[in-house]
Formats: C-alpha cells, structure tokens, sequence
C-alpha cells in the first residue's frame, strides 16, 4: 500500500466518524424523541448531546489538510486558477447542494410545525433569512440558520477563503523561500487563532476563532514531508503552550488529530486496516449525510411526537430510525444532487476519498 493510499485511509474514517457523531450529537441535543429515549442510556444521550460536538474539529483539521494538498502541497500557492475563479468554485461547490436542502428543511419544518411544538423546530423563514443562506452569511448578520449545521458550512468558505488569500499573497517568490512564505504566515495567523481569537467566544461565527485547527490539518500535510517535520513540531508546541495558559478541549482534539495525521502518512502500514468499504462509503457521502440530515430527524420527531406514545423504547427506535435514515438520505442526496452539482474537481472540507 502506497503512503498516499494510506493516509487518506485515515482521512476517510476520521469523516466517516464525525460524520456520524454529528447526526447523534444533533438527534441527542435536539427534538422530543431523545427526551423520553435518553432514559434508557443517559450517560450516552449525555455524552452525544454536549461532548459529540466536538467532532467538528475533525473536520477543520481534515480541511486544512486537504486544502493545504490541493493549493499548497510544497507550501507555496500552486493553484492553476486565479484567486477569484477559486473561491467561486468552493462557494458554488458549498452552496449549490445546500440551497437543496434549505427547501427541504424549510418543507421538513414545515410539516413538523403542524404535528409538535418544540423549541427546535424552525419558523416560517423571513426573506432575509433566505438572502442570508443563499450569501453564507447568516451567523454573520444575526439570522437564525434554519438548518442544523448550515454555520459550519459557512465556516468552511471563511477558512479555505482566509487560508488561499493568505498563501496568494506571498505566492511571488520562488525556490526554498517561496516555499517557507506561505507556512510562516499561516502559522502567525494560527497562534493569533489560539492565544486570542479562539479564546473570545464573541469570534465563534468568522474564521479566525476556527483557523487554529484548520492551519493544524495543513501542517500535518507539509510536516510529513521529511524536510519540513519541525514544521508541525513547532505548530504543536505552539498549540500545547495554548492549552496550558486556557485548556479547551475542541483545540486539544484539532491538536491530537493533526499529530495522528501526520503519523500515519509516516507510517503507512499502521493504518492499512482501516481498508474498509463501509468507512469508504461514509466518507464518500459525509458531506451530504452532514447536510440532509437534520430535515430527516426533524421529520422523524415530529411523526413520532405526533402518533406514538412517549415510551422511552418506542422513542429510541425512532432515534435509531431517524439515524439510518440520515444515513440512506445522504447517499441518495450524493448521488443526485451533490455530484450533479460539481463544476470541476476540487477538494471540500468533506470530499470522497482521494487518492
């Protein structure tokens, strides 16, 4: 097996398992099902609710990496396109499958609205709040999302946006300096993101509070290069430094993650049993699950608040149902919308496997 097989083996089961923590964590923390299922398991339901968020930073970290091998994989600006064409392409790439399921979840809320009253069904949508989605721009002006998740996505545009801007602004010099410009100022703004932004809670809508974690997944692409190792060395020294002046869990998992990644592309062999087709699948279809799947337990709550008895085992079939039909929805959402969606090949926070 190839080292480059190897590490997205890795790549694919880090998506495959966040992917499905967030449905869990969002089928926990939301909607009146796991209020009555959660008796049967509530260090679980617990757990999911309020720890399982943080597979998030998964994603940030996959993101940078996968953004740091398609503009960067030297360090330098690589890109054929201009800095513009690029960041219209991702914007497209993001927005074209969640305008999809923005229609769906404004039907799915709906219809959940006239079978239960509870505090996570969405309301009617305003037409600045549709603007809003259409722009990413929702968390930005204060709009209700009306779509679990739907901030995250807008979180990707900001970072790999912040991320290619700043590798475009020192894409001029060529040789072993060029090489150097662009990691040196991703890893300024990174220790800005961990010793004050990702420290100020009021930052948590825009890119800064999030780029500590992203700029970890890009030097854990440039830091496997043998040449280049100190480079992630010093990003994690750095980012343990951080924990000890203001521990925060989400940062020492985006750390942990960026370390493992740059470890097996070292070692290849240590993560060849993670050969897995069903890892493959959920990974393939981790952005589309990660986007339909919050219509999908919204509809399933409301169908089961409004005709079963609040039973703790009746609800928690409804749990697990509205989970594997997250999961079945994702692959016919990729299938139909997100590939006939691509313009041209490009790498997303969630894209399916490479290599």
């Amino acid at each position: 097996m190839s080292r480059s097989a190897s590490r997205f083996l890795l790549v694919d089961a880090l998506k495959a398992l966040a992917s499905q923590l967030i449905v869990l964590h969002h089928l926990a923390y939301y909607g009146p099902m796991s209020d009555f299922a959660s008796t049967l398991a509530p260090a679980v339901f617990g757990w999911l609710a309020h720890d399982a968020r943080f597979a998030v930073q998964v994603f940030l970290v996959v993101g940078g990496f996968l953004a740091a091998r398609s503009l960067a994989p030297s360090g330098q600006f690589a890109a054929s396109q201009g800095l513009g064409e690029l960041l219209l392409q991702r914007y497209l790439r993001l927005v074209l499958p969640l305008m999809v399921v923005l229609v769906l979840a404004i039907l799915a809320a709906a219809i959940a609205r006239q079978l239960m009253n509870h505090d996570a069904t969405p309301g009617l949508p305003t037409i600045a709040q549709v603007l809003a989605h259409l722009f990413l721009l929702q968390d930005l002006v204060g709009q209700e999302a009306l779509s679990a998740g739907v901030w995250y996505v807008s979180i990707d545009l900001q970072l790999f946006a912040m991320f290619a801007s700043l590798l475009w602004l020192v894409r001029a010099p060529r040789g072993r300096l060029g090489t150097q410009l662009g990691p040196v100022l991703v890893a300024g703004f990174a220790l800005l993101s961990m010793f004050h932004f990702n420290r100020d809670a009021g930052w948590d809508v825009a890119a800064p509070y999030y780029f500590a974690a992203y700029a970890l997944g890009a030097f854990a692409w440039w830091g496997a290069q043998r040449s280049r190792g100190w480079w992630l060395m010093a990003l994690l020294t750095a980012s343990l430094f951080a924990l000890e002046v203001d521990f925060r869990g989400r940062l020492a998992l985006a750390t942990s993650v960026a370390a493992v990644l740059m470890l097996a592309q070292r070692f290849p062999a240590s993560v060849r049993w993670l050969d897995l087709r069903p890892l493959a699948w959920l990974s393939r279809i981790s952005y589309s699950v990660f986007l339909i799947h919050f219509p999908i337990c919204l509809l399933v709550n409301a169908l089961f608040a409004a005709w079963l008895p609040p039973e703790p085992m009746i609800q928690g079939l409804g749990v697990l149902l509205a989970w594997f039909g997250s999961v079945a929805a994702g692959d016919l959402f990729y299938r139909f919308v997100e590939v006939r969606a691509r313009l041209r090949p490009a790498e997303t926070v969630l894209t399916p496997r490479a290599g």
